[in-house]
């Protein structure tokens, strides 16, 4: 089977959390900032889209070259065995991006592109005027860094972070593939207690649960790769039953809070769609109310951030009192991320270790608490 230069794309910050997935999953890999590359099958283009938790995208790189001039883009491109990767048929958007490069008018670079990908596509079928787009789609990508262009494949379609369990609402939750994240940044593996004190609609309990029962969280949806005529069409299901084979039923308990009883009727949804409502103890209580007896493990938690002038005095009252509730608790590794820098005066205590994230366009930090084991 042929073996492809392949690559995962994340959010900034996330790349030693994806290279560590793939290293976890046998691969060996190369790392730079927004990608974590690596060599594979088409085997493997479905495992890692299936399996990886943290990231956005699998990518086929098809081709890298040096662009300084549109003449020199073109025939890149054209020279390209485009017949080969398209049927006539074939719809192919092509995103474009460029970074500090000779050739900085991101429009023009997507239409020369098109347009060498349409010249040989004609020449190959022998075709006369416009190709008729109206079969399966391929998403292409030209991303031009300092004059090195590379063209990609997406075998992905929707980001990985669409996993296929969460209900559409008014409010603004993690995203999946970002709470994963966050999760495996923390020692979580399902041996011991995991605390969401406000846990919203719920993706960060959900994806710990996921987790710890070791469920593949591309498990229930399909990808880009699923409508290409030559991709073998038997190893995505084939995958998907092995994945079955792995997932685990005990794990140490999940508990979710909240102070709003209608989020949490939306959470327990979700994580029935994720197939994981009765390994999570949902329970209505404010931060300020929340007791445990458990021990050992860990907390996660996302509270307001308190982003316009009126909302920060009551989210940093919510903060004191995650100090005062939950700074006790010094047996568990305690993580909360939030914008606010002022978030440790009024916690209560300097975290052992800060990260940068971005949420959205939002700069986050993650604040991280260690464990004094009992």
């Amino acid at each position: 089977m042929k073996e492809y230069t392949l690559y995962a794309t994340m959010g900034a910050g996330f790349e030693s959390v994806v290279a560590k997935e793939l290293n976890n999953l046998g691969y060996e890999t190369s790392t730079e900032n927004g990608r974590v590359f690596f060599k594979g099958t088409q085997k493997d283009v479905v495992k890692t889209n299936l399996w990886l938790r943290s990231a956005d995208r699998i990518k086929i790189l098809l081709k890298e070259f040096k662009a300084f001039s549109f003449d020199q883009l073109y025939d890149e491109v054209y020279s390209y065995d485009w017949a080969e990767l398209l049927p006539v048929d074939a719809q192919f958007p092509v995103k474009r991006r460029s970074v500090r490069s000779k050739l900085h008018s991101e429009p023009d670079v997507q239409s020369i592109v098109k347009k060498a990908i349409v010249d040989k596509l004609t020449d190959q079928y022998r075709r006369r005027g416009f190709l008729p787009e109206s079969g399966a789609e391929y998403p292409l990508d030209i991303h031009i860094y300092k004059d090195v262009a590379r063209l990609s494949l997406d075998t992905t379609g929707q980001s990985l972070f669409k996993r296929g369990y969460r209900v559409e609402h008014g409010g603004a939750p993690l995203k999946e593939n970002f709470a994963a994240g966050l999760i495996e940044l923390t020692p979580f593996d399902g041996s011991h207690p995991f605390i969401d004190p406000m846990t919203g609609s719920g993706t960060i309990a959900i994806e710990a649960a996921l987790k710890a029962k070791n469920i593949a969280p591309g498990i229930w949806r399909k990808f880009a790769f699923d409508n290409f005529d030559w991709f073998d069409k038997k190893i995505h299901p084939e995958l998907v039953e092995e994945a079955k084979t792995k997932e685990k039923q005990e794990h140490a308990p999940i508990l979710a809070s909240d102070i709003d009883q209608s989020i949490l009727e939306i959470a327990k949804v979700n994580a029935h769609n994720a197939g994981v409502l009765q390994d999570i103890k949902f329970k209505q209580v404010a931060v300020k109310d929340f007791a445990t007896d458990l021990e050992n493990g860990v907390i996660i938690a996302n509270p307001p951030y308190g982003k316009r002038l009126k909302d920060r005095e009551a989210a940093e009252k919510i903060y004191e009192e995650m100090g005062q509730t939950l700074r006790p608790l010094s047996s568990f590794s305690q993580y909360y991320l939030t914008s606010d820098p002022q978030f440790e005066k009024f916690f209560g205590a300097r975290a052992t270790k800060k990260r940068k994230f971005y949420n959205g366009n939002l700069r986050t930090d993650y604040y991280q608490y260690w464990a004094n084991k009992r």
